[in-house]
Protein backbone atom coordinates (compact mmCIF):
# COMPACT_ATOMS: atom_id res chain seq x y z
CA UNK A 1 0.00 0.00 0.00
CA UNK A 2 1.69 3.31 -1.33
CA UNK A 3 -0.39 6.08 0.73
CA UNK A 4 1.37 7.03 3.80
CA UNK A 5 -0.94 7.22 6.78
CA UNK A 6 -3.05 9.85 7.96
CA UNK A 7 -5.56 10.33 10.67
CA UNK A 8 -8.28 12.84 9.33
CA UNK A 9 -11.33 12.70 11.79
CA UNK A 10 -12.60 15.79 11.77
CA UNK A 11 -15.44 17.16 9.98
CA UNK A 12 -17.00 20.08 9.64
CA UNK A 13 -20.31 21.47 10.84
CA UNK A 14 -21.53 22.19 7.36
CA UNK A 15 -20.74 18.66 6.12
CA UNK A 16 -23.07 17.58 9.07
CA UNK A 17 -25.81 19.70 7.93
CA UNK A 18 -25.87 18.31 4.06
CA UNK A 19 -26.04 14.76 5.34
CA UNK A 20 -29.01 15.42 7.96
CA UNK A 21 -31.31 17.26 6.19
CA UNK A 22 -33.10 15.57 3.00
CA UNK A 23 -36.16 14.80 1.08
CA UNK A 24 -36.50 11.80 3.05
CA UNK A 25 -36.72 13.92 6.15
CA UNK A 26 -39.06 16.32 5.56
CA UNK A 27 -41.92 13.61 4.05
CA UNK A 28 -40.72 11.14 7.26
CA UNK A 29 -41.67 14.09 9.64
CA UNK A 30 -44.88 15.19 7.59
CA UNK A 31 -46.45 11.67 7.10
CA UNK A 32 -49.30 11.29 9.76
CA UNK A 33 -50.95 7.17 9.58
CA UNK A 34 -54.14 8.23 12.06
CA UNK A 35 -53.60 5.66 15.15
CA UNK A 36 -55.51 5.47 18.29
CA UNK A 37 -58.21 3.64 20.52
CA UNK A 38 -58.74 -0.26 18.72
CA UNK A 39 -62.46 1.05 17.79
CA UNK A 40 -60.58 4.03 15.79
CA UNK A 41 -58.05 1.59 14.43
CA UNK A 42 -59.90 -1.22 13.32
CA UNK A 43 -62.38 1.51 11.20
CA UNK A 44 -59.69 2.23 8.91
CA UNK A 45 -59.48 5.83 11.24
CA UNK A 46 -62.94 7.27 9.32
CA UNK A 47 -63.73 9.23 11.77
CA UNK A 48 -63.83 13.10 10.62
CA UNK A 49 -67.83 12.50 10.65
CA UNK A 50 -67.88 10.58 13.71
CA UNK A 51 -66.46 11.60 17.05
CA UNK A 52 -66.97 10.86 20.54
CA UNK A 53 -63.56 8.79 20.30
CA UNK A 54 -60.51 10.29 21.70
CA UNK A 55 -58.11 9.45 18.62
CA UNK A 56 -60.37 12.28 16.45
CA UNK A 57 -58.92 14.51 19.32
CA UNK A 58 -55.65 14.85 16.55
CA UNK A 59 -57.89 14.26 13.56
CA UNK A 60 -61.31 16.04 14.34
CA UNK A 61 -61.58 18.05 17.77
CA UNK A 62 -65.42 18.70 16.62
CA UNK A 63 -65.80 14.57 17.71
CA UNK A 64 -65.11 15.86 21.61
CA UNK A 65 -68.31 17.78 21.50
CA UNK A 66 -70.44 14.17 19.83
CA UNK A 67 -69.50 13.14 23.76
CA UNK A 68 -72.51 12.72 26.66
CA UNK A 69 -70.27 12.02 29.72
CA UNK A 70 -67.01 11.99 31.09
CA UNK A 71 -64.27 8.95 29.50
CA UNK A 72 -61.42 7.29 30.26
CA UNK A 73 -58.79 5.15 27.94
CA UNK A 74 -55.88 3.32 27.68
CA UNK A 75 -54.75 1.52 24.55
CA UNK A 76 -51.43 0.04 24.64
CA UNK A 77 -50.14 -1.67 21.18
CA UNK A 78 -48.08 -4.44 19.42
CA UNK A 79 -46.52 -4.13 16.27
CA UNK A 80 -45.43 -7.32 14.08
CA UNK A 81 -43.14 -5.16 11.20
CA UNK A 82 -41.74 -7.81 8.52
CA UNK A 83 -39.29 -6.21 6.00
CA UNK A 84 -38.51 -8.04 2.75
CA UNK A 85 -35.58 -6.78 0.25
CA UNK A 86 -34.74 -7.63 -3.36
CA UNK A 87 -30.90 -7.13 -3.31
CA UNK A 88 -28.84 -9.93 -5.07
CA UNK A 89 -31.49 -12.18 -3.27
CA UNK A 90 -34.53 -12.15 -1.04
CA UNK A 91 -33.83 -11.30 2.88
CA UNK A 92 -36.81 -10.92 5.38
CA UNK A 93 -36.08 -9.05 8.49
CA UNK A 94 -38.57 -9.26 11.10
CA UNK A 95 -39.25 -6.91 14.48
CA UNK A 96 -42.27 -6.89 17.33
CA UNK A 97 -42.54 -3.34 18.95
CA UNK A 98 -44.61 -2.85 22.12
CA UNK A 99 -45.92 0.68 23.22
CA UNK A 100 -48.50 2.77 24.44
CA UNK A 101 -50.34 4.08 21.21
CA UNK A 102 -53.17 5.90 22.80
CA UNK A 103 -54.32 7.14 26.39
CA UNK A 104 -56.66 10.24 27.43
CA UNK A 105 -59.36 11.33 28.61
CA UNK A 106 -62.55 13.64 28.61
CA UNK A 107 -64.47 15.97 31.37
CA UNK A 108 -67.81 17.27 30.95
CA UNK A 109 -67.69 20.98 31.78
CA UNK A 110 -70.97 22.46 30.72
CA UNK A 111 -73.88 20.15 31.02
CA UNK A 112 -77.91 21.49 30.22
CA UNK A 113 -81.49 19.70 29.65
CA UNK A 114 -83.36 20.34 26.56
CA UNK A 115 -82.53 20.53 22.79
CA UNK A 116 -81.33 23.91 21.59
CA UNK A 117 -78.64 26.16 22.48
CA UNK A 118 -75.39 25.13 23.81
CA UNK A 119 -75.85 22.07 25.83
CA UNK A 120 -72.45 20.42 26.55
CA UNK A 121 -68.83 21.72 26.65
CA UNK A 122 -66.23 19.15 27.35
CA UNK A 123 -62.68 19.45 27.53
CA UNK A 124 -60.33 16.36 26.40
CA UNK A 125 -56.92 15.41 26.38
CA UNK A 126 -55.42 12.50 24.55
CA UNK A 127 -51.80 11.43 23.45
CA UNK A 128 -52.32 9.41 20.10
CA UNK A 129 -49.45 8.18 18.06
CA UNK A 130 -49.57 9.38 14.53
CA UNK A 131 -46.71 7.18 12.87
CA UNK A 132 -44.72 4.18 13.79
CA UNK A 133 -40.97 4.77 12.82
CA UNK A 134 -39.57 1.21 14.04
CA UNK A 135 -38.57 -1.19 11.50
CA UNK A 136 -35.60 -3.28 10.88
CA UNK A 137 -34.08 -4.13 7.35
CA UNK A 138 -31.75 -6.44 5.77
CA UNK A 139 -30.06 -6.35 2.80
CA UNK A 140 -28.08 -9.54 1.88
CA UNK A 141 -25.99 -10.63 -1.23
CA UNK A 142 -23.05 -10.41 -3.55
CA UNK A 143 -22.21 -7.65 -5.47
CA UNK A 144 -20.66 -7.78 -8.97
CA UNK A 145 -21.16 -4.40 -10.38
CA UNK A 146 -19.81 -2.22 -7.73
CA UNK A 147 -18.96 -1.16 -3.98
CA UNK A 148 -19.73 1.73 -1.46
CA UNK A 149 -15.94 2.67 -1.69
CA UNK A 150 -16.77 3.68 -5.06
CA UNK A 151 -19.39 6.09 -3.87
CA UNK A 152 -16.49 7.64 -1.47
CA UNK A 153 -14.11 7.79 -4.42
CA UNK A 154 -16.12 9.42 -6.65
CA UNK A 155 -17.31 12.15 -4.49
CA UNK A 156 -13.29 12.49 -3.29
CA UNK A 157 -12.64 13.02 -6.82
CA UNK A 158 -11.10 16.81 -7.28
CA UNK A 159 -10.49 17.25 -3.58
CA UNK A 160 -6.91 17.18 -2.03
CA UNK A 161 -6.53 14.13 0.35
CA UNK A 162 -5.56 16.23 3.12
CA UNK A 163 -8.51 17.56 2.59
CA UNK A 164 -11.25 15.15 2.65
CA UNK A 165 -13.54 15.16 5.01
CA UNK A 166 -17.40 12.89 6.14
CA UNK A 167 -17.16 9.62 5.20
CA UNK A 168 -14.66 10.31 2.24
CA UNK A 169 -12.01 11.29 4.94
CA UNK A 170 -12.49 8.04 7.27
CA UNK A 171 -12.58 5.75 3.84
CA UNK A 172 -8.86 7.32 2.99
CA UNK A 173 -8.34 6.92 6.50
CA UNK A 174 -9.05 3.49 6.53
CA UNK A 175 -7.43 2.34 3.27
CA UNK A 176 -10.32 1.57 1.66
CA UNK A 177 -9.27 4.93 -1.02
CA UNK A 178 -6.33 6.03 -1.96
CA UNK A 179 -4.88 8.55 -4.31
CA UNK A 180 -3.94 7.27 -7.85
CA UNK A 181 -0.44 7.06 -8.67
CA UNK A 182 0.25 10.24 -10.84
CA UNK A 183 -2.85 12.28 -10.44
CA UNK A 184 -1.28 14.90 -7.74
CA UNK A 185 -3.20 13.93 -4.52
CA UNK A 186 -6.74 14.55 -5.59
CA UNK A 187 -8.02 11.50 -7.52
CA UNK A 188 -9.08 8.25 -6.01
CA UNK A 189 -9.01 4.28 -6.86
CA UNK A 190 -10.84 1.77 -4.41
CA UNK A 191 -9.44 -1.43 -2.61
CA UNK A 192 -11.23 -2.98 -5.61
CA UNK A 193 -9.40 -1.71 -8.20
CA UNK A 194 -5.85 -1.60 -6.03
CA UNK A 195 -5.94 2.10 -5.82
CA UNK A 196 -5.75 2.35 -9.37
CA UNK A 197 -3.32 -0.08 -9.93
CA UNK A 198 -4.92 -3.00 -11.08
CA UNK A 199 -7.99 -1.50 -13.52
CA UNK A 200 -11.03 -2.53 -14.13
CA UNK A 201 -12.07 -3.46 -10.40
CA UNK A 202 -12.62 -6.69 -9.55
CA UNK A 203 -15.84 -7.12 -7.67
CA UNK A 204 -17.99 -10.20 -6.85
CA UNK A 205 -17.85 -9.50 -2.81
CA UNK A 206 -20.56 -10.55 -0.29
CA UNK A 207 -22.49 -7.06 0.76
CA UNK A 208 -24.72 -7.23 3.97
CA UNK A 209 -26.50 -3.86 5.32
CA UNK A 210 -28.67 -4.03 8.33
CA UNK A 211 -30.85 -0.89 9.28
CA UNK A 212 -32.22 -0.35 12.59
CA UNK A 213 -35.08 2.37 12.55
CA UNK A 214 -36.19 3.08 15.83
CA UNK A 215 -38.80 5.68 16.47
CA UNK A 216 -42.42 7.82 16.63
CA UNK A 217 -44.35 10.71 15.92
CA UNK A 218 -46.71 11.48 18.46
CA UNK A 219 -49.43 14.46 19.85
CA UNK A 220 -50.19 15.69 22.79
CA UNK A 221 -53.95 17.20 21.68
CA UNK A 222 -55.35 19.18 24.63
CA UNK A 223 -58.96 20.04 23.08
CA UNK A 224 -62.40 21.77 23.84
CA UNK A 225 -65.48 20.76 21.85
CA UNK A 226 -69.23 21.23 22.20
CA UNK A 227 -72.68 20.63 21.33
CA UNK A 228 -75.09 22.93 20.02
CA UNK A 229 -78.77 22.21 20.07
CA UNK A 230 -77.74 18.37 18.42
CA UNK A 231 -77.01 20.04 15.72
CA UNK A 232 -73.45 21.30 15.34
CA UNK A 233 -70.60 19.70 16.88
CA UNK A 234 -67.40 21.99 16.88
CA UNK A 235 -63.68 22.24 18.64
CA UNK A 236 -60.13 23.41 18.81
CA UNK A 237 -57.28 21.25 19.61
CA UNK A 238 -53.68 22.79 20.35
CA UNK A 239 -51.24 19.77 19.84
CA UNK A 240 -47.72 19.47 21.43
CA UNK A 241 -45.70 16.95 18.81
CA UNK A 242 -42.96 14.92 19.87
CA UNK A 243 -40.39 13.37 17.47
CA UNK A 244 -38.19 10.29 18.33
CA UNK A 245 -36.23 8.72 15.36
CA UNK A 246 -32.42 7.01 15.17
CA UNK A 247 -31.23 5.29 11.92
CA UNK A 248 -28.42 3.10 12.56
CA UNK A 249 -27.00 0.89 9.53
CA UNK A 250 -24.10 -1.01 9.51
CA UNK A 251 -22.88 -1.87 5.99
CA UNK A 252 -20.17 -4.47 5.20
CA UNK A 253 -18.83 -5.82 2.26
CA UNK A 254 -16.18 -8.65 2.65
CA UNK A 255 -13.83 -10.18 -0.48
CA UNK A 256 -14.92 -14.03 -2.03
CA UNK A 257 -11.14 -14.34 -3.06
CA UNK A 258 -7.59 -13.08 -3.13
CA UNK A 259 -7.23 -9.49 -4.09
CA UNK A 260 -3.75 -7.42 -5.07
CA UNK A 261 -4.79 -4.52 -2.46
CA UNK A 262 -5.23 -7.35 0.09
CA UNK A 263 -8.39 -6.10 1.03
CA UNK A 264 -10.44 -8.57 3.31
CA UNK A 265 -12.97 -6.69 4.64
CA UNK A 266 -14.84 -3.36 6.15
CA UNK A 267 -17.72 -2.39 8.09
CA UNK A 268 -19.37 1.22 8.17
CA UNK A 269 -21.16 2.00 10.78
CA UNK A 270 -24.02 5.42 10.03
CA UNK A 271 -25.69 6.75 12.66
CA UNK A 272 -28.01 9.90 13.44
CA UNK A 273 -30.62 10.60 15.65
CA UNK A 274 -33.40 13.38 15.97
CA UNK A 275 -35.21 14.47 18.64
CA UNK A 276 -37.88 17.53 18.41
CA UNK A 277 -41.16 18.74 19.64
CA UNK A 278 -43.52 21.03 17.74
CA UNK A 279 -46.69 22.56 18.02
CA UNK A 280 -50.07 22.59 15.88
CA UNK A 281 -53.96 23.73 15.69
CA UNK A 282 -56.94 22.18 15.10
CA UNK A 283 -60.43 22.93 14.19
CA UNK A 284 -63.48 21.01 13.09
CA UNK A 285 -67.15 20.69 12.67
CA UNK A 286 -69.53 18.24 12.65
CA UNK A 287 -72.88 19.05 11.44
CA UNK A 288 -76.00 16.79 11.78
CA UNK A 289 -79.34 18.15 9.39
CA UNK A 290 -80.60 15.01 9.98
CA UNK A 291 -80.45 12.11 12.64
CA UNK A 292 -79.18 9.59 10.34
CA UNK A 293 -76.68 11.86 8.62
CA UNK A 294 -73.46 13.77 10.11
CA UNK A 295 -70.95 15.70 8.08
CA UNK A 296 -67.52 16.72 9.16
CA UNK A 297 -64.99 19.27 8.51
CA UNK A 298 -61.31 20.08 9.73
CA UNK A 299 -58.55 21.80 9.07
CA UNK A 300 -55.00 21.08 10.07
CA UNK A 301 -52.89 24.15 10.64
CA UNK A 302 -48.70 23.23 9.48
CA UNK A 303 -46.99 21.57 12.64
CA UNK A 304 -43.59 23.60 13.76
CA UNK A 305 -40.67 21.29 14.63
CA UNK A 306 -37.67 22.04 16.54
CA UNK A 307 -35.11 19.26 15.88
CA UNK A 308 -32.21 18.56 17.56
CA UNK A 309 -29.86 16.10 15.85
CA UNK A 310 -27.01 13.68 16.45
CA UNK A 311 -24.66 12.17 14.04
CA UNK A 312 -21.50 10.03 13.74
CA UNK A 313 -19.76 7.73 11.22
CA UNK A 314 -17.28 4.74 12.13
CA UNK A 315 -15.09 2.52 9.21
CA UNK A 316 -13.20 -0.14 10.16
CA UNK A 317 -11.03 -2.48 7.37
CA UNK A 318 -9.11 -5.89 7.80
CA UNK A 319 -6.21 -6.75 5.04
CA UNK A 320 -4.72 -9.85 4.63
CA UNK A 321 -1.52 -9.21 5.22
CA UNK A 322 -2.82 -8.69 8.79
CA UNK A 323 -3.69 -4.89 8.46
CA UNK A 324 -6.51 -3.46 10.46
CA UNK A 325 -7.18 0.40 10.76
CA UNK A 326 -9.99 2.09 11.82
CA UNK A 327 -11.34 5.69 11.75
CA UNK A 328 -14.16 8.10 12.73
CA UNK A 329 -15.70 11.40 12.41
CA UNK A 330 -16.39 13.03 15.74
CA UNK A 331 -20.27 13.50 16.77
CA UNK A 332 -21.91 16.08 15.81
CA UNK A 333 -24.98 17.86 16.91
CA UNK A 334 -27.04 20.67 16.09
CA UNK A 335 -30.16 22.15 15.37
CA UNK A 336 -32.77 23.08 12.49
CA UNK A 337 -36.68 23.34 11.96
CA UNK A 338 -38.99 21.81 10.03
CA UNK A 339 -42.47 23.15 8.84
CA UNK A 340 -44.74 20.45 8.03
CA UNK A 341 -47.75 20.81 5.40
CA UNK A 342 -51.31 21.49 6.26
CA UNK A 343 -53.90 19.29 6.26
CA UNK A 344 -58.25 20.14 5.06
CA UNK A 345 -59.77 16.91 6.15
CA UNK A 346 -63.88 16.01 4.90
CA UNK A 347 -65.83 13.27 6.22
CA UNK A 348 -69.45 11.62 5.80
CA UNK A 349 -71.19 9.22 8.42
CA UNK A 350 -74.68 7.40 7.91
CA UNK A 351 -75.89 5.80 11.26
CA UNK A 352 -78.24 3.22 10.67
CA UNK A 353 -80.46 3.53 13.93
CA UNK A 354 -78.87 1.71 16.45
CA UNK A 355 -77.34 -0.84 13.78
CA UNK A 356 -74.29 0.21 12.87
CA UNK A 357 -72.71 3.44 11.36
CA UNK A 358 -70.63 3.57 7.94
CA UNK A 359 -68.00 6.65 7.30
CA UNK A 360 -65.41 7.62 4.94
CA UNK A 361 -62.80 10.31 4.98
CA UNK A 362 -61.25 12.58 2.74
CA UNK A 363 -57.45 14.47 3.31
CA UNK A 364 -56.13 16.62 1.37
CA UNK A 365 -52.05 17.03 2.35
CA UNK A 366 -49.24 19.24 0.02
CA UNK A 367 -46.11 17.65 0.66
CA UNK A 368 -44.01 19.97 -1.45
CA UNK A 369 -45.10 22.32 1.11
CA UNK A 370 -42.88 21.40 3.72
CA UNK A 371 -39.67 23.18 4.38
CA UNK A 372 -36.59 23.45 6.58
CA UNK A 373 -35.08 26.53 7.78
CA UNK A 374 -32.43 27.59 10.57
CA UNK A 375 -32.42 28.02 14.07
CA UNK A 376 -29.55 30.36 14.20
CA UNK A 377 -26.82 29.31 12.63
CA UNK A 378 -27.26 30.87 9.37
CA UNK A 379 -27.21 28.17 7.06
CA UNK A 380 -29.29 28.87 3.86
CA UNK A 381 -31.72 25.22 3.13
CA UNK A 382 -33.57 27.56 -0.26
CA UNK A 383 -32.02 24.62 -2.23
CA UNK A 384 -33.06 21.81 -0.11
CA UNK A 385 -36.32 23.47 0.07
CA UNK A 386 -36.54 23.90 -3.96
CA UNK A 387 -35.74 20.15 -3.88
CA UNK A 388 -38.73 19.42 -1.96
CA UNK A 389 -40.78 21.48 -4.20
CA UNK A 390 -39.38 19.61 -6.94
CA UNK A 391 -39.76 16.59 -6.17
CA UNK A 392 -43.37 16.32 -3.88
CA UNK A 393 -46.62 16.82 -4.60
CA UNK A 394 -50.19 17.33 -3.41
CA UNK A 395 -52.07 13.97 -2.67
CA UNK A 396 -55.25 12.73 -1.19
CA UNK A 397 -55.80 9.79 1.43
CA UNK A 398 -58.90 7.94 1.69
CA UNK A 399 -60.26 6.04 4.72
CA UNK A 400 -63.80 3.97 5.29
CA UNK A 401 -64.70 2.27 7.99
CA UNK A 402 -67.87 0.59 9.31
CA UNK A 403 -69.13 -0.83 12.60
CA UNK A 404 -72.44 -3.78 12.88
CA UNK A 405 -74.27 -3.94 16.24
CA UNK A 406 -75.72 -6.78 17.80
CA UNK A 407 -76.49 -5.82 21.40
CA UNK A 408 -73.75 -5.44 23.72
CA UNK A 409 -71.08 -6.89 21.17
CA UNK A 410 -69.63 -5.10 17.82
CA UNK A 411 -68.22 -5.42 14.49
CA UNK A 412 -65.81 -3.34 12.76
CA UNK A 413 -63.40 -2.90 9.55
CA UNK A 414 -62.25 -0.55 7.71
CA UNK A 415 -59.39 0.77 4.82
CA UNK A 416 -57.28 3.18 4.35
CA UNK A 417 -55.42 4.59 1.16
CA UNK A 418 -52.53 7.10 1.35
CA UNK A 419 -51.45 8.76 -1.75
CA UNK A 420 -48.54 9.24 -3.88
CA UNK A 421 -46.30 12.19 -2.20
CA UNK A 422 -43.71 12.09 -5.46
CA UNK A 423 -44.31 13.47 -8.84
CA UNK A 424 -44.07 11.10 -11.72
CA UNK A 425 -40.80 11.49 -12.68
CA UNK A 426 -39.40 10.63 -9.40
CA UNK A 427 -37.83 7.19 -8.36
CA UNK A 428 -40.58 6.39 -6.20
CA UNK A 429 -43.51 8.16 -7.69
CA UNK A 430 -45.69 4.83 -7.16
CA UNK A 431 -45.17 4.96 -3.47
CA UNK A 432 -48.11 4.51 -1.68
CA UNK A 433 -49.77 2.80 1.81
CA UNK A 434 -52.63 1.13 2.14
CA UNK A 435 -54.24 -0.42 5.11
CA UNK A 436 -57.22 -3.01 6.10
CA UNK A 437 -58.39 -3.28 9.22
CA UNK A 438 -60.91 -4.85 11.60
CA UNK A 439 -61.92 -5.55 14.77
CA UNK A 440 -64.56 -6.76 17.84
CA UNK A 441 -65.60 -5.00 21.12
CA UNK A 442 -67.96 -5.37 24.02
CA UNK A 443 -69.81 -2.44 26.15
CA UNK A 444 -71.62 -2.96 29.24
CA UNK A 445 -72.70 0.21 30.57
CA UNK A 446 -69.69 2.25 31.64
CA UNK A 447 -66.96 -0.30 30.64
CA UNK A 448 -65.97 -1.18 27.44
CA UNK A 449 -63.54 -3.10 25.71
CA UNK A 450 -62.30 -3.33 22.08
CA UNK A 451 -59.96 -5.05 19.68
CA UNK A 452 -58.42 -3.85 16.90
CA UNK A 453 -56.10 -4.98 14.13
CA UNK A 454 -54.45 -3.54 11.19
CA UNK A 455 -52.97 -4.86 8.31
CA UNK A 456 -50.37 -2.09 6.96
CA UNK A 457 -48.27 -2.48 3.22
CA UNK A 458 -45.83 -0.22 1.59
CA UNK A 459 -43.21 -0.61 -1.02
CA UNK A 460 -40.60 1.86 -2.42
CA UNK A 461 -36.98 1.55 -4.21
CA UNK A 462 -33.58 2.32 -1.79
CA UNK A 463 -30.17 2.67 -2.71
CA UNK A 464 -27.08 1.29 -0.77
CA UNK A 465 -25.29 4.35 -2.10
CA UNK A 466 -25.37 7.09 -5.06
CA UNK A 467 -23.09 6.12 -7.78
CA UNK A 468 -21.36 8.05 -10.96
CA UNK A 469 -23.11 6.85 -14.56
CA UNK A 470 -20.60 4.66 -14.91
CA UNK A 471 -21.97 2.05 -12.44
CA UNK A 472 -24.68 0.05 -12.21
CA UNK A 473 -27.10 1.47 -9.69
CA UNK A 474 -26.43 -0.11 -6.30
CA UNK A 475 -30.63 -0.20 -5.97
CA UNK A 476 -33.27 -2.88 -4.46
CA UNK A 477 -36.77 -2.67 -3.61
CA UNK A 478 -38.34 -3.05 0.35
CA UNK A 479 -41.68 -4.13 0.71
CA UNK A 480 -43.02 -3.79 4.52
CA UNK A 481 -45.97 -4.86 5.99
CA UNK A 482 -47.12 -4.62 9.55
CA UNK A 483 -49.43 -6.35 11.25
CA UNK A 484 -51.12 -4.11 14.63
CA UNK A 485 -52.67 -4.88 17.68
CA UNK A 486 -54.56 -2.81 19.46
CA UNK A 487 -56.50 -3.35 22.65
CA UNK A 488 -58.37 -0.57 24.57
CA UNK A 489 -59.92 -0.43 27.95
CA UNK A 490 -62.27 2.77 28.27
CA UNK A 491 -64.18 3.52 31.39
CA UNK A 492 -67.28 6.29 31.69
CA UNK A 493 -68.22 8.59 34.21
CA UNK A 494 -71.41 10.22 35.28
CA UNK A 495 -74.00 7.94 33.52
Amino acid sequence: MKKTYLIIVSVLFLSGIIRAQNLDDALRYSQVFYSGTARFNSMGGAFTALGADLSSLSQNPAGLGVFRSSELSLTPQLNYIRSTTDFSGITTDYLYNFSLNQGGFVSNIISKEGTTGLISLNFGYSFNKTNNLNQNVMVSGINNSSSIADSWAGYSEGTFYSDLEGAEGIAYDAWIIDTITGSGGNSYGTVFSNYGDNPPSRYGHDVRRSTIYDGYLGEHAMSFGGNYSNKIYFGATFGINTLRYSSYFEHVETANSSMPSEFKSMDYIDYFEDRGTGFTFKFGLIARPVEMLRIGVAFHTPTYYKIDEYFYEDISSKFTDGGSYQAHNEPLRFNYALNTPFRFLSGVALQIQKFGVISADYEYVDYSAAYFFQTGDGYNYSDKNNDIREAYKATSNFRVGGEFRYNKFYLRSGYGYYGKAFKPAEENADLDYRTISGGLGFREKAVALDFGYVNYKSSQKNYLYQLDSGFDPADYNTTTLKDIFSLTLSYKFGL
